[in-house]
């Protein structure tokens, strides 16, 4: 068997960690902002959920630049675009700033350096048979940016201020500039793809077929949680009466869990059906929510919920990347596995935006909780049908 390629493996790791570390840590940032420039917590879910929506929207176009033009230019401007919009977020003080940076800006930078890309990019460059384990494996290192980023955050916070915080997150941003040149690597190995596919007959194939519509929109839930829980956990715990600390070991105790939940997910992966594993981590979702709203709240219920979360956190992208490469090939993996990202982020836009409409309106987050509840059900339903099989298998195994 193969070695899998370790610099590219550590260069992905790299990536991911500070890419969505430092976005994990947005929600903290939350209630200090809004305090302080006298914003109401729409505008900061607004430019969080404006956010999460061009991430969205641009990601097809990133995919396709990174197939046509190679993953290391795409990084490079996905990082300097992330740079610009942390500053911006920390210098500005109207919400029109905040929308340009932390919406428009980062939107596009975590496109840039998001999942789908550095995924794809992994699964041409490693051995077909251990392409779910090699995903796994990156989330799960890049998920330990969720774990240190929000309690480095916090931290932070509480001794310099947000603003300087979203500074110093702006230098770390910086360290993903040397580390896209260890993509190297996957863009030889795109090069030398086997498929005579051109791009747009790709997409239309796989526009076309059944299974990619379902994991459409099943991927759309897992965006609503996701930005649901990151951006507002913490400001609903400091409603429960508990501590700033508390949302930042929350979130915080998230990322740890889906190291181990990511890694459980490529492994589950490569020996079960990737679409039942799937279904079954988005019913177990929904129930966590449910048992969350249902026990009484205390330190411990929370640490004990958000570990739970963490499990089922992030397990969906090398799933969700992994049934892609399988059905398609890995040729035109970033294009099409951002387009399923793409959704992703349409409903991580609903997730932050509604949360913190929700809340203005009612006083309450209760009607979210719901909402999120039944997605996941709904999701775990999707995903049953979805027809798997490769449709060309000579170039998977290729």
């Amino acid at each position: 068997m193969r070695r899998l390629p370790v610099l590219l493996l550590v260069a992905a790791v790299i990536i991911l960690l500070l890419s969505f570390g430092i976005r994990q840590s947005f929600g903290l940032f939350l209630e200090p902002m809004t305090d302080e420039l006298d914003w109401g917590r729409s505008v900061f879910a607004f430019a969080i959920a404006l956010q999460n929506l061009l991430w969205g929207l641009s990601q097809p176009a990133f995919g396709a630049f990174a197939d046509r033009f190679g993953i290391v230019r795409t990084l490079l401007l996905g990082s300097v675009l992330y740079i610009a919009g942390l500053l911006i977020m920390a210098l500005s003080g109207s919400p029109n700033g905040l929308y340009l940076g932390a919406g428009l800006l980062v939107g596009f930078g975590i496109s840039g350096t998001s999942f789908s890309l550095v995924l794809a990019a992994v699964a041409r460059a490693v051995p077909p048979e251990r392409v779910s384990l090699a995903l796994g494996l990156v989330t799960a290192g890049g998920s330990f940016g969720q774990f240190a980023a929000p309690l480095f955050a916090q931290g932070l916070i509480n001794h310099l201020g947000w603003l300087t915080t979203l500074l110093v997150f702006s230098v770390c941003a910086g360290v993903m500039i040397p580390f896209a040149f260890g993509f190297r690597r996957a863009d030889r190995a795109g090069q030398h793809s086997v498929s005579t596919q051109r791009l747009g007959e790709a997409v239309r194939e796989a526009i076309a077929h059944r299974g990619y519509r379902l994991l459409n929109a099943g991927f759309f839930v897992c965006g609503f949680h996701v930005a649901f829980i990151a951006t507002h956990l913490p400001a609903y715990l400091i409603g429960l009466s508990f501590a700033p600390m508390l949302g930042a070991w929350a979130l915080a105790t998230i990322g740890f869990f889906n190291i181990i939940g990511s890694f459980a997910a490529g492994f589950l992966g490569g020996r079960y059906r990737k679409k039942l594993v799937l279904s079954g981590l988005y019913f177990c979702r929904s129930m966590v929510f449910a048992l969350f709203l249902i026990v009484p709240a205390s330190q411990l219920s929370v640490l004990v919920a958000s570990a739970a979360i963490g499990l089922l956190w992030l397990g969906t992208v090398p799933l969700t990347g992994g049934i892609v490469g399988q059905i398609f090939g890995p040729r035109y993996m970033a294009t099409l596995f951002s387009i399923v990202m793409m959704s992703h982020q349409l409903g991580a836009f609903f997730g932050a935006w509604i949360g913190g409409y929700i809340f203005d309106v009612t006083g309450s987050y209760q009607s979210a909780w719901l909402i999120a509840i039944v997605l996941g059900f709904i999701s775990a339903a999707l995903h049953l049908p979805i027809a798997d099989k490769p449709l060309r298998p000579q170039e998977v195994s290729a």
